[in-house]
């Protein structure tokens, strides 16, 4: 099966049983732009019943994850109640559903930014690597935005919600050796170079067991979390309208 990208903006390998998905705008630190949500999306989905695939590895072309949405693409649209709306939401929603329903485990390999919209499709995937001096941030409400991607449920089973809180309220930044301290990340390494290291082996080791009990795995971690209130639809952060009057002036600023 293969699984050429149909955007230059997502690169793809697949080996030893591994997929990676590869955001592709190097020179934007892989800023997200919709079409790069929806291609990797549907490649999640399409690896989900490949029996050659057995670990997909989400990652960010050169020397960033993602430094979370290209803001530019918000010009010209007026988020209401601090909502971008669907030209982002619709394809987060389904790379978040597609991480999440899949066969095979997700790994999201952090590196250099993780900012935000990033931060929140890292969340979704089963684990994640970073290095110990990547930033990390949700910055929604530096730019008058609200979270609908997931972050009020994914950051605080994450981190606590004190500690969730504090870090979207204050939208500060913190390191990928806070991140491993706290929960956010599995592992954190002091170079990308022993990061990939660790990474090829632990892929190596999830290849190595039966694809059928992963799957089965992965299954019941879903059911216990959506049994305890996380939602595939995160319908949750959109079911209430809220006033948020200076978010134009805000995004302007950027």
């Amino acid at each position: 099966m293969g699984y050429a990208s149909t955007t230059p903006l997502i690169n793809t390998a697949l080996e030893a049983n591994c997929l990676t998905v590869e955001f592709n705008r190097p020179d934007a630190l892989n800023a997200l732009r919709p079409e790069m949500l929806s291609e990797a999306a549907r490649l999640v989905e399409q690896a989900s019943d490949d029996p050659e695939v057995k670990v997909i590895v989400l990652r960010g072309a050169g020397r960033a994850f993602s430094a979370g949405v290209d803001l530019k693409v918000l010009q010209g649209i007026k988020p209401e109640g601090g909502i971008i709306g669907n030209v982002f939401d619709e394809p987060a929603a389904r790379l978040a559903a597609a991480i999440r329903d899949s066969n095979v485990p997700v790994i999201a390999r952090a590196v250099g930014a993780c900012f935000t919209g990033a931060l929140e499709v890292a969340l979704h995937c089963d684990f994640v690597y970073t290095t110990d001096t990547t930033k990390f941030g949700d910055t929604h409400t530096k730019f008058g935005l609200r979270p609908t991607w997931g972050m009020s449920q994914t950051l605080s089973r994450a981190v606590g919600q004190r500690r969730a809180r504090e870090l979207s309220f204050t939208a500060r930044i913190f390191t990928g050796a806070q991140a491993f301290e706290w929960g956010v990340a599995n592992a954190s390494f002091e170079t990308p170079e022993a990061l990939d290291k660790a990474l090829a082996a632990t892929c190596a080791q999830i290849a190595g067991n039966s694809a059928e009990a992963v799957a089965a795995m992965k299954d019941l971690y879903r059911l216990a979390e959506t049994e305890q209130g996380i939602r595939p639809s995160l319908a949750g952060e959109t079911a209430s309208n809220y006033e948020i009057s200076d978010t134009d002036e805000r995004l302007s600023a950027f």
